[in-house]
C-alpha cells in the first residue's frame, strides 16, 4: 500500500518543485513528474504512473486539475483507479476517494462542474438561437469582399501569381483564398 505521486506542469519552463515539495512531505514513495499541457490526450507520464500503481496504493495529487483534462476525463480516471482497487487524493482539495466520505465529495464537485458546464453550453446556445431569431449570423467577418474574391479569382486564373502571393496581396491567409476559390468553383 504505497502513495504514489503525480505532478503536472504546462511547459518546459513551469518548475514543479512546489508540487513535488508538497508531493513528498505527503509520503509519496514515488513521485512522477510530466511537463505536458493538460489538453492533451497522450500524458506518458501519467500512464506510467496508472501503470505503475497496484491495487491498495493510493494515487497523489495536489489539485484535481493537475491530473484531468476534463471533468469527463477526471472521472474516468477517478473511476478506472477505483475499478483496480487504487485509492485518489487530491492534497488541495481535501479528497481522499479511499474513505466513503472522501468518495462522495470527489463525485458531488464532479457533478457540479459537470452541471456548470451543460448550464454554460445551454446558455451559449439559447444566445445564439435568439442572434438568429434576429437575422444575425455567427462566425467571423468576411475578410474579402466580392470584388476582392473577384480579384483573387483573376489572379489565380492568370496562373502567375502562386495563392501565397496572393494572400499576402489581400492581407489574408492561403485558406481564405481556398475558400473563395472553392466558393467561385461551386457557383459556376
Amino acid at each position: 500500500m504505497a502513495s504514489i505521486g503525480y505532478a503536472r506542469v504546462s511547459t518546459r519552463e513551469q518548475n514543479p518543485d512546489g508540487q513535488t515539495d508538497l508531493l513528498s512531505a505527503a509520503g509519496c514513495e514515488k513521485v512522477f513528474v510530466e511537463h505536458a499541457s493538460g489538453v492533451l490526450a497522450k500524458r506518458p507520464v501519467l500512464d506510467d504512473a496508472l501503470d505503475y500503481l497496484r491495487a491498495g496504493d493510493t494515487l497523489v495529487v495536489t489539485k484535481l486539475d493537475r491530473l484531468g483534462r476534463s471533468v469527463r476525463n477526471l472521472k474516468e480516471v477517478a473511476e478506472g483507479l477505483q475499478a483496480r482497487g487504487i485509492g485518489l487524493k487530491a492534497l488541495s482539495q481535501g479528497i481522499d476517494t479511499t474513505t466513503p466520505g472522501g468518495r462522495l465529495f470527489f463525485h458531488m464537485l464532479a457533478a457540479i462542474a459537470e452541471f456548470e458546464h451543460d448550464l454554460i453550453v445551454e446558455r451559449t446556445q439559447d444566445g445564439l438561437a435568439a442572434a438568429r431569431a434576429r437575422g444575425r449570423k455567427g462566425g467571423g467577418r468576411f475578410k474579402m469582399t466580392a470584388t476582392k474574391a473577384r480579384q483573387a479569382r483573376a489572379m489565380y486564373d492568370e496562373k502567375t501569381y502562386t495563392v501565397q502571393q496572393i494572400a499576402e496581396t489581400f492581407g489574408v491567409s492561403r485558406g481564405t483564398i481556398y475558400r473563395h476559390l472553392a466558393q467561385d468553383a461551386r457557383s459556376l
